[in-house]
């Protein structure tokens, strides 16, 4: 029988990998707190149609990436391919109107059935926020602001880039979307079959494209900077002038656009060229018409998510470091009678939250090699010998002293070290 493996597409986070993740999110959780942001955490899977009427039917997310599923009681079911939307469907289901501005911040396992690559899993993991009920662009400033606020803490800031672009509001995007339909209309012969089955639904998602011949083609299309009213040119001006305010860097480009039929106004996304190709680490922007197309009220949001494999990644490659856990003190018991005393001493010791390392076996040689090995600062050995005599042996694994310590003052001495 061939040997297990993992399934294509998942990974084993071991614990030096798991470390590093869970600073991510740590970190993560920390710096939104600042802002004001509280957790929300919604289950991993929900109905199907949660993510099929929001991410638009003609999304790859929806026709190739999403893994759906049949209950035993016939419902169609969804894990989560993204965060976005269940946090609406929590915001419409628990009845959350009444409370806004509500500021959201969420994390967790998604799953997209797309080609595994560097950083990009079946089974991935995200951080990511959600501002809910500001329609001002302050929203978009302090949410931008933010994310940067978080790649710095990271120590990855300065190697990532901010672009920006707007898609404006839905009088702008509808002038451009007429014309942008003429553009490929005429040029119907050189797009992938999946960019012609979008033409009529949702053209803007062809701008999104990674087909080769649709970029091609893409690179002339006609420019929605071109069709924006007043409101929307207002808006994105006032979101630019905030973060120069703030001092966050950014660039504009007029290609930009994201992936998800709820989008309007400001886009964004934080890249990097120290991951290869696919180097978008943070991405996000504003949805203000989701959630009443979703069913709720009228409630304007922007949002951001970043995957955490990618984060982890690039502070690994960067060298990035992080605190490392506490060194702990290495028990190192020679003999039955001294084994039981160190057993009980490791219960004291650890409820005074001093972290220990039992050595259960192997000669004090060998022990000690491990007491190194897990960087314990402290070992206490404990035998025949220093039982008889009511003592424990405390080498500092640093200096390479010691001393003979007495055993009713073994953890006030050691809760001291």
């Amino acid at each position: 029988m061939a040997a297990l493996q993992p399934v294509r597409g998942t990974h084993d986070l071991l614990p030096d990998e798991a470390r590093r993740h869970r600073h991510v999110e740590e970190r993560a959780f920390a710096i939104t707190s600042l802002y004001g942001f509280g957790e929300i955490v919604t289950p991993i899977f929900e109905f199907t149609d949660v993510f099929a009427r929001t991410l638009g039917d003609t999304s790859d997310i929806v026709t190739k990436e999403m893994y759906t599923f049949t209950d035993k009681g016939g419902d169609s079911l969804t894990l989560r391919p993204e965060g976005t939307a269940g946090v609406c469907r929590a915001f419409i289901s628990g009845g959350l109107a009444q409370h806004l501005p509500l500021k959201l911040f969420y994390r967790g396992p998604m799953f997209r059935h797309e080609r595994p690559q560097k950083g990009r899993l079946r089974q991935f993991h995200q951080v990511g926020v959600e501002l809910l009920g500001v329609e001002k662009p302050d929203a978009d400033v302090e949410v931008i602001a933010m994310a940067r606020h978080l790649l710095d803490d990271l120590g990855i800031g300065s190697h990532t880039t901010l672009e920006m672009n707007t898609l404006g509001d839905v009088e702008s995007r509808e002038a451009y979307r007429k014309e942008l339909v003429a553009y490929l209309s005429d040029h119907l012969g050189g797009l992938s079959e999946d960019s012609r089955n979008r033409l009529a639904k949702n053209p803007l998602r062809i701008l999104d494209s990674k087909d080769d011949g649709d970029r091609k083609i893409v690179a002339n299309a006609p420019l929605l900077s071109q069709h924006l009213n007043e409101a929307s040119r207002d808006f994105f001006a006032k979101v630019q002038e905030g973060l120069n305010a703030l001092d966050v860097p950014f660039s504009v480009n007029e290609r930009l656009v994201r992936g998800l039929d709820y989008y309007g106004h400001t886009a964004f996304e934080f890249t990097t060229t120290a991951l290869g190709s696919q180097g978008t680490v943070l991405a996000g922007g504003r949805y203000d018409t989701l959630i009443s197309t979703m069913g709720g009220p009228q409630t304007p949001g922007i949002g951001w998510a970043a995957g955490v494999e990618r984060l982890s990644m690039l502070s690994a490659e960067l060298g990035q470091q992080m605190e490392p856990p506490p060194r702990p003190v290495a028990l190192l018991p020679m003999g039955e009678a001294a084994q039981r005393h160190a057993l009980k001493l490791s219960g004291q010791l650890r409820r005074l939250g001093i972290a220990v390392e039992m050595g259960y076996s192997g000669n004090l040689g060998k022990r000690m090699k491990r007491a190194d090995k897990a960087r314990a600062s402290t070992a206490v050995i404990l035998g025949d010998d220093e039982l008889a005599k009511g003592v424990a042996t405390v080498r500092d694994l640093d200096s390479g002293s010691q001393e003979e310590v007495a055993l009713e003052a073994l953890v006030s001495r050691l809760r001291g070290k």
